[in-house]
């Protein structure tokens, strides 16, 4: 069976909107401005987790981001090359290369696609689908990037949800001199 693994970038206030910048929110660009220094370590974390998954799931919205934004690097080569599996409400074709959209019950279709697979299944942002999956006792693993920096506004990693989710933390890393790596398991009920 796969296990789904959640990974986010947020500030430490918990927002994740824009880091880029490139989306026109006014306090976007996080990333970059407040831990530039610390990027290539942060990359090359990001390239081994990807080099162990087997795929990724996607929201619709980060398929588009995603396969817009393709940049040079490790982690771009394995994640344009493995499967990846967008779940879509539209039933547009994926933008994204090697992607195949998940069409139907998002719940069930999730459910087989993880029992089919054996390995890591990442999910990168979809935010709407990280609600659905938590809802749904469908994640199995939380990995949280905390970037330096309070933003005080801005759309947040889980939003409203109607439970509580337990975790527990598993490992703790820092990245550079700013970033910390947080990784939790979520204990299903």
């Amino acid at each position: 069976m796969g296990k789904i693994v959640i990974n986010a970038n947020t500030t430490l206030d918990g927002v994740v909107e824009d880091p880029d910048g490139q989306e026109g929110f006014d306090r976007g660009g996080w990333f970059y401005r407040f831990a530039a220094a610390d990027v290539p370590a942060w990359d090359a974390r990001s390239a081994a987790q990807a080099e162990n998954a087997e795929a990724l799931l996607l929201g619709r919205n980060s398929d588009i981001w995603f396969g817009t934004r393709e940049r040079p690097g490790a982690w771009a080569d394995r994640a344009g090359a493995m499967p990846k599996y967008v779940v879509s409400s539209t039933g547009d074709a994926p933008v994204w290369r090697n992607a195949t959209v998940l069409e139907g019950d998002a719940v069930q279709r999730i459910s087989e696609l993880k029992a089919k697979l054996d390995g890591e299944i990442l999910v990168y942002g979809s935010y709407t689908l990280i609600r659905t999956l938590l809802e749904h006792h469908l994640a199995d693993e939380l990995r949280v990037s905390v970037f330096p920096v309070v933003l005080g506004g801005g759309r947040r990693l889980f939003g409203e949800l109607t439970a509580a989710h337990a975790v527990r933390l598993t490992d703790v890393h820092r990245i550079g001199d700013g970033i910390m790596f947080y990784t939790y398991e979520f204990e299903q009920n």
